[in-house]
Order: structure tokens, then C-alpha cells, then sequence
């Protein structure tokens, strides 16, 4: 007599009427049974926003030269004033140090009135459309541990990164692409942390395309087989499957067998679209305008601004956009040299200027909300002359979209632009306020994992309601 093999989970699918299954379903929800692991969720609470796209500007762009107009520091330019420290050495401690002035001037924009340097005249033109946070503070100083917290909500510790979660609780809008794509992630400051799901089921991994400071480079690695054509792919795949069904009803019923059935299913159809997804070739010479593509100085994060845009078009539901490099200062990081910024201004505005301009053009920025920052701003002290120091304490972020009240500036710095001080808002409380945008409760999207219940927010974090229309 042949031995029958069952596993766990198929006696509880037959034995008792299959009771132990729905005790199973409701420990792990509904998912655990559905056919594809990023079928779209329904949102527990009203949802303004479908998707998101975090602009990521690695090295920590200075508040005070940018979009937090601060008079005092143009009126008490080279005057000593008492700082407390924040990093190793100095942490806590008191010293006198020289207030720095902004190298660019500052301008009202837009019936809101908000004031921008003139590092941002195409940014500057959409400040209507945007809501400025002058108030936020995270944790740590270094940009490793910063960019980690920005990205999963923890320092020190291996989290799911943001998109993870979003992909977790919301699934896909599209079955045929990936849920969460970083685009030119860094290999560094964090590196694949930034973008991996941790112990949340592997499915939710973000999906790297290109490298940092390479957008050409910006498509699914071996996604394409030169050496057969779409035909001979097309007989391989169903090759492939028949041998699985055979498998399947030779063993009987088994989920490893079916998963694995469905992960192939899920493979052949991203092959099919994605090397569209990644081709910018169809797109207008109108629409590569406004992006900036063909100039060379927005030519690079123009495209990954553009591939973001058809990304977000075709149901992916979070998409990283990162203006970074592999170098020991990431780009915004100017201790020393201040003026650097206006290059990286140069290559940054009018790109996500466009991307704002197209996706409202597009009937896009209703349901998109779009996320600009980075891991911390800048202290208003000088460092090495003319440059400026890490600050975690106080910086800018903005927001566009998705239901978020549009030229409106939330929460203050002090007067020098050193502490927030107003409407504080950590970088917990953002995280909470856009999955709030999503859809989600921040405090019942939960996995659990080694004897707890985990989420982005750790055991903190509010919504920031002011926010919204």
C-alpha cells in the first residue's frame, strides 16, 4: 500500500470540514487563501490616495537656502550664537557657534505667498499645488541610520522599508508589475534595506531598477532573453508549467506546488510588460521637455522622474525615485562647499517640476500623493566656512496630491531654523499620515513576527490630520 503524504495545511483544508483553514484565514487573513498575494486590498478607511512616489534627496538638502525663509539669519549673518550639539562629541553639549546667512535669495510665490529661493523657480511655480511641513525631526545624525528611518521607520534594527507595507496592505494595482519599485537606489547609506521587506513575505520586496547616478541603466535586470525570441520564451513557459501541473495532479494538492505555479504565472506576465514599462522612447518629445530630458543637466533625474510617472500610470503602487550617488558625502551633503547646492538644484527642478505638472495634467495628482525630502536638513550654523553641519532637529518636507491641502505651509522652526518648534511632526507621524492617505491605520497594519506584532510606526507615530483637504 502506497504511503499518502499530507501536509499541515491540507489536513486542516479536510479534515473536521475544513475548520483548522478558517481558523488559519482568520490568524493571517484573507490573503493566505487568495489566488495572487498582490491582489488589490480594500482599505479599511476612506482612501484619497491609490499610489505614491517619494522623491529621495540623498545627503540632506539645506531648509534654511531652500524653502524655509528664515530673515534673522540674513540680519545676524557671522554672529555667534549658543548651539546645543547632536552628534558624537558634542551631543548635548553647548557652544557658540556662527550663524550663516542663505547664499540665495528668497521670493513669495504663488497666491499662497510661499517663500522659495531662487535655487527653485520651477518648484517655485507649483507652490500652489503643495503642502510645505517647516517642522519635521527624525532620528539620527548620520545619513546611514537617518536614510534607514526614512525608509523603514527604524535606526539600528532590519525593518520592512515603507513601500514593503504599502505593497503588504495594499497589494498591486496592476497584476502584471511589481507593487514597489526604487529607481537608482544606493548601494550604500542603508543600501537594499531601504528597499526590502525584511520578514514580511519576500513578494513585497521593492524592485530595483538602475543604479544610483545611472537612469540609463534604469530596467529590470534580466527581464529579457536575447538569445530566444518571444515565441521560443512562450514555449518554455508553458513547458515549464505543464511539467508543474503534472506535479501537482500526480502529489495531489500542495501549496508549495501551487505557489510556485503561480510565482512562474506572475514572472511570465511581468516579462511581457515591463520592458515596455522601461522604454521611454514612446513618450511625446513635448512631454520629455517638460521633465528636462535632452538637457544636460536635468537629463539624468528627468528620466527617472518620467519612469516614475509611467510606473504610477500603469498601477504600481509606490515608486522611490533617489537623487543620490555611491560617493562618501551623498549630494546634498555639503559641509564645505555650500555651493554646491544650486547644481544640484539645477539638475533636480525642473524634473520634479514636470513630474508635478504632468501627473496633474494627467488627472494623476488627484490620487497620487508625491513626497519630496531627505533624511534631515541642515544646521543654519557655518562648517568649514561655508558649508553647514547635519541637523535632524529641523527640516522641510513637502507634499502634493492625494488629498493633501494644497498651498498651505504646516509647523515652524525657530527663528533661526535650528529646532522645530511649531506643529512638530517626526518622521513617524509622516509615515502614519501617509499610509493614513493610502487608506491604512498605521496602528493595525501589523505582521507578526517572533512573538510580537510589528508595524511602520513601531509604537509610536500620529496622523497629522491638518494636513488633508
Amino acid at each position: 500500500m502506497q504511503d499518502t503524504v499530507i501536509s499541515r495545511r491540507g489536513m486542516l483544508k479536510s479534515a473536521a470540514c475544513g475548520f483548522g483553514s478558517l481558523a488559519i484565514a482568520g490568524m493571517q487573513g484573507a490573503r493566505a487563501l487568495s489566488d495572487n498575494p498582490l491582489a488589490p486590498q480594500t482599505p479599511l478607511i476612506p482612501q484619497r490616495a491609490k499610489r505614491i512616489i517619494f522623491i529621495f534627496m540623498a545627503g540632506g538638502p539645506s531648509h534654511v537656502d531652500t524653502f524655509d525663509y528664515k530673515p534673522t539669519l540674513f540680519e545676524k549673518d557671522g554672529k555667534d550664537f549658543d548651539f546645543v550639539g547632536v552628534r558624537t562629541g558634542t551631543f548635548g553639549k553647548q557652544s557658540k557657534r556662527k550663524l550663516m546667512k542663505p547664499m540665495w535669495d528668497f521670493k513669495q510665490h504663488g497666491e499662497c505667498g510661499q517663500h522659495v529661493s531662487s535655487l527653485f523657480p520651477h518648484i517655485a511655480g507649483q507652490v500652489d499645488d503643495l503642502a510645505f511641513i517647516h517642522s519635521m525631526h527624525t532620528e539620527g545624525v548620520a545619513h546611514g541610520p537617518s536614510t534607514l528611518f526614512m525608509h523603514t521607520g527604524a535606526t539600528n534594527l532590519v525593518r520592512p522599508s515603507m513601500g514593503s507595507w504599502v505593497s503588504y496592505g495594499l497589494g498591486t494595482e496592476n497584476e502584471n508589475l511589481p507593487a514597489y519599485v526604487s529607481i537608482c537606489p544606493m548601494a550604500s547609506k542603508g543600501g537594499p534595506r531601504n528597499y526590502g521587506n525584511a520578514f514580511l513575505p519576500s513578494i513585497h520586496q521593492g524592485t530595483a531598477v538602475g543604479r544610483a547616478g545611472s537612469p540609463d541603466d534604469a530596467r529590470i535586470r534580466n527581464i529579457d532573453n536575447a538569445m530566444l525570441s518571444s515565441a521560443q520564451r512562450k514555449d518554455r513557459f508553458d513547458y515549464m508549467q505543464s511539467l508543474n501541473a503534472l506535479q501537482l495532479k500526480t502529489a495531489g494538492a500542495d501549496d508549495g506546488m501551487e505557489s510556485t505555479i503561480k510565482n512562474y504565472e506572475l514572472a511570465w506576465r511581468m516579462q511581457m510588460e515591463a520592458p515596455e514599462l522601461t522604454d521611454l522612447k514612446g513618450e511625446t518629445e513635448a512631454t520629455k521637455k517638460i521633465y528636462g530630458i535632452g538637457d544636460k543637466a536635468t537629463d539624468s533625474f528627468g528620466k527617472q522622474c518620467l519612469l516614475a510617472r509611467r510606473m504610477v500610470e500603469r498601477g504600481v503602487r509606490y515608486v522611490s525615485v533617489n537623487y543620490s550617488d555611491e560617493s562618501n558625502n551623498p549630494r546634498w551633503d555639503q559641509h564645505s562647499n555650500m555651493p554646491k547646492h544650486a547644481e544640484h538644484a539645477r539638475n533636480t527642478d525642473k524634473p520634479v517640476a514636470g513630474l508635478l505638472r504632468d501627473l496633474k495634467a494627467r488627472g494623476l495628482l488627484e490620487d497620487t500623493l508625491v513626497w519630496w525630502g531627505g533624511e534631515f536638513g541642515r544646521t543654519p550654523f557655518s562648517q568649514n566656512k561655508n558649508g553647514r553641519d547635519h541637523n535632524p532637529r529641523g527640516f522641510t518636507v513637502f507634499l502634493a496630491g492625494g488629498g493633501i491641502k494644497p498651498g498651505i505651509s504646516y509647523g515652524a522652526t525657530d527663528e533661526i531654523g535650528g529646532v522645530a518648534v511649531d506643529k512638530r511632526v517626526h518622521m513617524h507621524d509622516l509615515h502614519a499620515t501617509i499610509l493614513h492617505a493610502l487608506g491604512m491605520d498605521h496602528e493595525k497594519l501589523t505582521y507578526r513576527y517572533s512573538g510580537r506584532d510589528f508595524r511602520l510606526t513601531d509604537v509610536a507615530g500620529r496622523v497629522v490630520h491638518d494636513l488633508f483637504a
